[in-house]
């Protein structure tokens, strides 16, 4: 394909532009000499993926065996390049004062910026794939990329998790035929109705578990805090407010085929089992936390279990509440991330006992970190409270006896949330504290409060106002999760 066709291809097709940017970034920046000139690189293109994205509400592009997009996908897309985005800007700041604290060696600097954009273009690739066998490989991939970012972080062997697709493929093959007909979402989701039950409930439990663990669901969830604790901020925002996200809308796609079959065993009830135990896990765990960065580890795991919760329940409203709750826990905790990369670089310690007094000493700082933690806790009138109110009153209304053990869990981590940060936030600052890592800017300060104060700002306005259609959209998602 020559220069002029490839460019008339990607400016038809918004859908390839979005995943070439990325891509393209990638390896350009692995090879680009200059780790500042890299972060600001690093913001333009993560910038014209996001624009990219909006295009896909103009212009919607048709199917392909590999890609899709449809009403469920189209909004995750948008807001994965969004929080991409503002991450991006965060990291210029955030990187420049490691680089300055000779916290990261050059290797790393040289690299942070290329597997950041690997990493988007992972998740957008596993977002917009019609075929499950590349949405694997793209789930993997962006698991594998954060190997060099996160220095805990470890996966199994990819290979591991292929046979899971397999069986799905096994209860597909039979009436779909062979080849990439039986892997396509759009082609699976109309025959659905005819495949094997017993296989597809087989590939339902080994598809949960799998998924599972990548949401961070309890018992499934030992990597998280590790993969927070250990790596950069900004890779802790864009794991919690974005990959979560990307491996829990995989689970869904399954779970949509699961319910399109009448003989298969209802999903359900997993599901909620699951997300119960998270947030009953991560609750207690917060109380004895000492790592700022663990502490809303768990934070995620707790909210991953409500919105599991809420697509386990079902029916209209729960699944309105559980995609409003995804939207409101990326938004807020990214944000979190961000005031805590820039709390634990000034304080120099990532220990909450050594942390005091934010609002004192870093007033702007303080008080927005502290609206944040109000808002992932669920205070009014924050967008994570709406969510929160829609899951418990749709639980009430179709099982009240499951709305006692989730009010139980939800103001058990409310309680921790509280109990931690208070002297975090309004104490008295230490006597002697640490040396701050590296020196920051005035550059930097912007770099580092500018997404900050626009996540804690969409949240506190979509607590007040959902703009209709967004409402309508997700309404209309709702219907289609089932």
């Amino acid at each position: 394909m020559s220069l002029d066709a490839l460019i008339i291809a990607l400016s038809d097709n918004p859908l390839l532009l979005i995943l070439a940017i990325p891509l393209a970034s990638a390896g350009f920046l692995a090879v680009l000499p200059g780790w500042r000139l890299a972060s600001w690189l690093n913001i333009a293109v993560s910038g014209a993926t996001f624009a990219a994205s909006l295009s896909l509400f103009v212009h919607r592009p048709p199917d392909t065996r590999l890609l899709f997009i449809d009403d469920f996908n189209i909004y995750l897309v948008a807001l994965t390049t969004f929080v991409g985005f503002t991450t991006a800007i965060f990291s210029a700041g955030y990187i420049a004062r490691e680089a300055d604290s000779a916290r990261l060696s050059d290797l790393h600097l040289r690299f942070y910026h290329s597997m950041y954009q690997a990493f988007l273009f992972t998740m957008l690739l596993a977002l917009t794939a019609n075929n499950t066998g590349v949405m694997w490989v793209a789930v993997e991939a962006a698991t594998l990329t954060t190997v060099l970012m996160v220095s805990l972080y470890r996966t199994r062997e990819a290979i591991e998790a292929a046979w899971k697709y397999f069986i799905l493929y096994l209860a597909a093959q039979p009436v779909m035929g062979d080849g990439a007909d039986a892997m396509a979402w759009t082609l699976l989701i109309t025959q659905a109705a005819r495949f094997h039950p017993d296989l597809l409930n087989l590939a339902f439990v080994f598809l949960l578990v799998g998924y599972g663990t990548k949401v961070g669901l309890a018992p499934l969830h030992a990597w998280l805090p590790d993969a927070h604790a250990e790596g950069p901020t900004p890779i802790s925002a864009v794991l919690s407010g974005l990959l979560l996200n990307v491996a829990l809308y995989a689970l869904l796609r399954f779970k949509m085929l699961i319910s399109a079959n009448p003989d298969t065993l209802a999903p359900g009830p997993l599901m909620i089992l699951m997300g119960l135990s998270s947030l009953f896990l991560s609750g207690f765990m917060l109380y004895r936390r000492g790592d700022i960065k663990r502490l809303f580890a768990y934070s995620s795991i707790e909210h991953m279990g409500l919105i599991t919760f809420a697509f386990g329940m079902g029916g209209p409203l729960a699944n309105f509440a559980g995609l409003l709750h995804m939207t409101m826990h990326s938004l807020t905790k990214s944000g979190i991330f961000f005031a805590v990369g820039a709390i634990t670089q000034n304080a120099g310690t990532k220990r909450l006992i050594e942390i005091r007094g934010l609002t004192v000493s870093h007033p702007v700082l303080g008080w927005t970190f502290a609206i944040a933690v109000l808002a992932i806790a669920g205070l009014p009138p924050m967008g994570v409270f709406m969510s929160e109110f829609l899951v418990v009153s749709s639980t009430f209304a179709r099982q009240p006896l499951l709305a006692v053990p989730l009010i139980i869990a939800l103001l058990v981590a409310f309680a921790a949330l509280i109990m931690r940060l208070q002297a975090m936030i309004f104490g008295a600052p230490p006597p002697a504290p640490h040396q701050p890592h590296g020196r920051q800017s005035a550059l930097g300060t912007v770099l580092a409060y500018t997404p900050l104060l626009l996540h804690v700002g969409l949240v506190v306005v979509a607590g007040l106002y959902l703009p209709e259609p967004l409402v309508k959209w997700f309404e209309h998602v709702a219907k289609l999760l089932g």
